[in-house]
């Protein structure tokens, strides 16, 4: 096993798990509007849902999309266009009242683990994985090795944003301070999509 490539490789899983991009967008808001407790599926499916990405893609998968470029192209735009989706949906969300979510409540566990296959950055983060720190250990070491460490990293990142947006409720009391705060998260969730269009 190479060392320094292994911590290479976990200072390259922290930058990318803890800096924001859609999922860590979404997780603040959610955190904000439902609270932490009732976001906690929506970090599971994030967590979970990625790390079955990397070994998927690890052990064979992503083969598929080297011989079938297209695939990628469709879940870019597919993923775009899901983002857009959500960012509206959050742009108009204010705090819960009963019967008038516009959101439908926190993503689920199985939405959050699907939504990963449709992240731009989520993908860059598996090709990286895959590329360039293969050689950390034999195959297939190297990818439960990748697999965990990104399982343990994700769920730190993924905890972090959504107690983070959950400790923002004590002050941001006001309808039109959660609106505006909901806004500015969807602005940001629709900035992420810049390397999506650009690329």
């Amino acid at each position: 096993m190479s060392q320094s490539l292994l911590i290479a490789f976990l200072l390259f899983t922290l930058v990318m798990s803890f800096t924001p991009g859609p999922n860590n967008i979404m997780l603040l808001s959610s955190g904000l509007t439902y609270g932490f407790r009732r976001t906690l599926p929506h970090v599971a499916g994030i967590t979970i849902g990625f790390a079955f990405m990397v070994a998927a893609v690890g052990l064979g998968l992503g083969t598929v999309f080297i011989a079938y470029p297209i695939l990628q192209t469709i879940l870019k735009y597919l993923g775009a266009a899901y983002l857009v989706y959500l960012a509206v949906a959050i742009a108009l969300s204010g705090p819960p009242k009963t019967g008038e979510d516009k959101r439908g409540g926190p993503m689920t566990f199985w939405g959050a683990a699907a939504f990963q296959w449709v992240n731009a950055k989520g993908w860059v983060m598996v090709i990286a994985n895959i590329t360039a720190y293969a050689a950390i250990a034999p195959f297939p070491w190297n990818i439960a090795i990748q697999t965990a460490i990104t399982l343990v990293t994700g769920s730190a990142s993924c905890t972090t944003w959504a107690l983070f947006g959950s400790a923002l409720r004590p002050m941001l009391t006001s309808e039109r301070a959660v609106r505006t705060f909901n806004i500015a998260m969807a602005i940001l969730l629709l900035a992420s999509l810049y390397p999506v269009v650009v690329d």
